[in-house]
């Protein structure tokens, strides 16, 4: 049962500023505002929402972008953070894009019970393992990205140079090989280190 006294917060969350929605246990809309993306943001907006009554519920949406250091603030002073998935983006399209409607939506969300999970912390060391992987599938998807144009500028060299390029058998050969041309075109012609 919701009591009609509490006081329910929907935010949707931005890079720089969050919009803020607050409903009572009934679903009348009690007040909105805007916030920074900033711990004196996050503050304000707690005692704001602290002042209309009883908060029992604060649905974000974005949990894992924007809306993760809100979160996390919420979370560590020991308030009920909700995870609101984002609308449907066919519907957003249709009806405009409308922060404090979305941040209303996300507070009914949470009223409805259509959204009950909490959000994941993003302090936990599956989280972490998760960051380093995502570091390194970036390293190796830009790795290969450069090998593929440093062998598109082989096959488009002079034909000199990519017959002495193409007996070389391995990537860091390569890359061996190449580095020590360059410096000694460098040292050769010293305007080639400026292009």
């Amino acid at each position: 049962m919701t009591d009609p006294a509490e006081i329910i917060i929907g935010i949707d969350t931005h890079k720089e500023a969050h919009a803020a929605v607050a409903i009572n246990g009934l679903g009348a809309r009690l007040g909105a505002m805007t916030l920074l993306a900033s711990s004196r943001g996050y503050h304000e907006m707690e005692s704001w929402a602290q002042s209309l009554g009883p908060v029992r519920a604060f649905g974000i949406e974005g949990t894992g972008s924007y809306g993760a250091g809100l979160a996390r603030f919420l979370q560590e002073r020991g308030h009920n953070v909700i995870e609101v998935n984002r609308p449907n983006r066919q519907i957003r399209h249709q009806h405009g894009k409308n922060d404090p409607l979305d941040a209303e939506n996300a507070a009914r969300a949470v009223l409805s019970g259509q959204a009950r999970a909490a959000p994941k912390s993003g302090t936990s060391s599956v989280e972490m393992i998760r960051h380093l992987k995502v570091a390194r599938d970036t390293a190796v998807k830009s790795r290969t990205q450069a090998m593929v144009t440093l062998k598109t500028i082989i096959v488009n060299a002079p034909a000199a140079l990519r017959e002495s390029l193409d007996g070389l058998t391995g990537k860091m050969t390569l890359i061996r090989h190449l580095m020590i041309f360059t410096e000694d075109l460098q040292q050769r012609d010293p305007r080639a280190e400026r292009s």
